[in-house]
């Protein structure tokens, strides 16, 4: 067969488009490229063979097709079979045509053939990454203005027609901390690399566990996430309980539910509550307002606060008492565990808790006085944190 033949005929011999595109218009422009891609491959291995090297806009035009497909969403494997089906097609006529002039010929042809491949495949792999970097960087972008008129509630619906991107009903909100990295720590390392390593991995995390439909503000410390819908707490746990694994870090979020109107206000308010949450020092995991609902209302400055805040001084003098009340309010108020932790006996504990309601006149043992006891501590730590006016 000759060259020109082969040429004619290499629209019957290219691989078939990825199974998903067929019988589709978008399937039938796919088979034409690839048509014509595998005859211009084709075309310069030929060339090879006969000494004709191509030249570098050869390649780069060649090399430009992968990222037209990399922007229409073609795996990067379908795109390189179909660079790679021109050249076996070339090489098996170029092979055919060398092995009848001798060994030398075919070597010849062999290591023009490998050369070209691989300044094929450079090409098309790095004008393919190219274009997948420019695309997600074009998203990136448009998520990021969708993400801040969304938080700035100016505008959002319009600023997101315009990039491209549909806003649900609703959001799941969550504020999030992302603890440091033990990496963060070595001095040998450099830290702002191991802190955007960490947060990248954040990122592929959430974009796998959403599908991709997140918007999110995050630095390596944390920020906002914008899930589209309503999700469960169990799948809000689920999803934290990722990003901590992929962050190799502790995580911290709290959640609420907004309509996309509101997602200012319901920013503002789980922000407050993670901030709540660090100043008590609450254990990495998700808190809504119902968790913090006392805590967070004593966040405010006043009066109240400051009374409460007072009930605990006559405990000043015996932190036993304080430490005792703290423990057994953390283990909603069962003797037995309280006992085990301050590695008392029961009757012990008991005495304590007697002392503390004759000091402070409010009974831990009864559920009127254990509510004032432990607004009282929450009144205190706050009001170390924020004095009252």
């Amino acid at each position: 067969m000759s060259v020109d033949n082969t040429l004619d005929n290499a629209p019957r011999r290219t691989a078939a488009p990825a199974p998903a595109s067929r019988g589709t218009s978008a399937g039938v422009s796919l088979r034409a490229d690839v048509t014509e891609l595998t005859a211009a491959c084709l075309s310069l291995a030929v060339g090879a063979a006969d000494s004709t090297a191509p030249t570098d806009q050869d390649i780069a035009e060649l090399g430009a097709r992968a990222a037209q497909w990399a922007r229409e969403g073609v795996p990067l494997r379908a795109v390189l079979a179909a660079y790679h089906e021109g050249v076996q097609m070339g090489w098996d006529l170029v092979a055919e045509r060398a092995a009848n002039n001798g060994t030398a010929q075919l070597a010849k042809a062999a290591k023009a053939f490998v050369g070209l491949f691989d300044r094929i495949s450079t090409a098309a792999s790095a004008a393919y990454v190219d274009e997948l970097q420019a695309v997600a960087s074009e998203h990136h972008t448009a998520a990021h203005t969708v993400v801040t008129a969304l938080l700035s509630g100016h505008n959002a619906r319009s600023v997101a027609r315009q990039s491209g991107i549909e806003l649900a009903d609703c959001y799941t909100v969550l504020a999030v901390s992302i603890g440091a990295h033990a990496d963060e720590s070595n001095p040998s390392l450099p830290r702002p690399i191991v802190a955007r390593r960490k947060l990248r991995r954040v990122q592929a995390e959430l974009a796998t566990a959403c599908e991709r439909s997140p918007l999110s503000m995050l630095s390596s410390e944390g920020g906002t996430i914008l899930i589209p819908g309503e999700h469960d707490e169990e799948w809000v746990s689920s999803l934290v309980s990722r990003l901590s694994a992929a962050a190799d870090a502790p995580v911290t979020a709290t959640v609420a539910v907004s309509a996309a109107n509101d997602v200012p206000t319901s920013s503002d308010q789980v922000h407050e509550l993670l901030d709540l949450a660090q100043q008590l020092r609450r254990p990495p995991g998700v808190y809504r307002m119902t968790d913090l609902v006392l805590e967070y209302q004593l966040t405010r400055p006043g009066p109240g606060r400051a009374y409460l805040s007072r009930v605990l001084t006559p405990l000043d003098n015996s932190p036993e008492l304080l430490e005792t009340l703290e423990i057994h309010i953390h283990h909603d108020l069962n003797r037995q565990r309280s006992a085990r932790q301050l590695h008392l006996h029961t009757n012990t504990v008991d005495y304590r808790l007697k002392r503390i309601a004759h000091l402070t006149g409010f009974d831990p043992t009864r559920p009127s006085g254990m509510r004032h006891l432990q607004a009282a501590l929450v009144a205190r730590k706050l009001e170390a944190i924020a004095p009252s006016a």
